[in-house]
């Protein structure tokens, strides 16, 4: 006989059993979303990136923020700047005083004196040399002793030590009147003054105020995790969002990214920095947008960076990051010496390793 649903209804135990119809359309849901993830994980592509962050400075040492120094000690007599100034090469920025208004004029007369010695010591020993000229004669002649012909001979080596020496005195006294005349400090090159000193007096080489030069080329200061950096090489890719600059980052899919800057790796460091992480220098990336002029990223300004690795399937990544392992490089190609000689390639190509690239291959 048939099995007829209506007759299950006298099996209450079974019909409790039957699952209700919104789990099995649940169930379908679930099933369907486990298939779609797995096809997700293995099929769709994923870029790594190494993290790092620092900051915006300039390429050039000089454009940096510096410091102004007194060189010479005294004091503060007269400023000519203010603090946030623009000033141009050569402005006057601040005049030292000696505290001796007439130290000057000591150390000319000094050397005045000075000069007098060389002079008579000169002329003596011009008069010590043609006595040495005479006994000369005489000991040829066998009128004069030897001995008198040596004595002669070391006064002009005695008289020659001491125009020596007070050729070495007037130079220092030069010195000293070239340091206390070069009491007017100029600007080094064009920029702004950051901050003045308060100080009234100063010694040589205290600071009075802070310079930073203006048109300076910038470049970002990354620093990253130590694992990464043997696959970092010039020319990398990178992707920039800095400080004050709306952005939103999709670390694998940078096609996607809002408000992103490119960038390339122009350097890295060979060893690790203070707090233990590489620095890495990144430039514009010719032909992309250029970066935000100031004031809108200033020297100084925060960044946050992505260097772009290789490509994997999200799958990898993710069953990477779950496991902390480092990134993905080929480690065929390592041993094989090859990806030495891809690196070294890719850095000719950026025109600053090309001969090493040559004697990695």
């Amino acid at each position: 006989m048939p099995f007829r649903d209506d007759h299950i209804v006298h099996f209450k135990t079974l019909q409790s059993l039957r699952p209700p119809r919104p789990a099995r359309v649940l169930s379908w849901m679930l099933l369907t979303g486990m298939a779609i993830t797995v096809a997700f994980l293995l099929l769709v592509p994923w870029v790594q990136t190494s993290t790092g962050t620092g900051s915006v400075i300039a390429l050039d040492p000089r454009d940096r923020v510096q410091n102004i120094t007194a060189l010479v000690p005294g004091r503060a007599e007269e400023w000519y700047v203010t603090d946030g100034e623009r000033v141009k090469k050569g402005d006057r920025i601040a005049r030292i005083a000696d505290n001796d208004p007439n130290l000057i004029a000591r150390l000319q007369a000094e050397r005045a004196q000075v000069d007098a010695e060389i002079a008579a010591t000169r002329q003596a020993m011009g008069v010590a040399q043609r006595d040495v000229g005479r006994m000369q004669q005489l000991y040829g002649e066998g009128l004069a002793p030897r001995r008198d012909l040596e004595l002669a001979q070391i006064k002009v080596a005695d008289y020659g030590a001491k125009v020596a020496k007070s050729l070495a005195d007037r130079n220092r006294l030069d010195i000293n009147i070239n340091r206390q005349s070069v009491q007017m400090i100029h600007a080094p090159r064009d920029g702004r003054i950051l901050g003045r000193d308060n100080a009234t007096m100063v010694k040589e080489g205290d600071v009075i105020a802070t310079f930073a030069p203006e048109q300076a080329v910038r470049v970002v200061e990354l620093y990253v995790d130590g694992r990464d950096v043997p696959l970092i090489h010039p020319g990398r890719p990178v992707r920039m969002e800095f400080e004050g600059w709306p952005a939103i980052q999709f670390s694998g899919w940078p096609s996607v990214a809002v408000g992103m800057f490119d960038g390339q790796v122009r350097t890295i460091d060979v060893s690790a920095s203070a707090n233990g992480l590489f620095r890495v220098l990144v430039e514009q990336k010719p032909g992309a947008r250029p970066w935000p002029k100031e004031p809108f990223v200033r020297l100084g300004a925060k960044v946050r960076g992505w260097v772009m690795m290789d490509t994997v399937s999200s799958g990898y990544e993710l069953w990477r990051l779950l496991n902390d392992f480092p990134l993905q490089y080929p480690v065929s190609a390592v041993e094989a010496g090859t990806y030495a000689g891809s690196v070294t390639g890719s850095a000719a190509k950026d025109g600053s390793a090309g001969k090493e690239g040559g004697n990695a291959k």
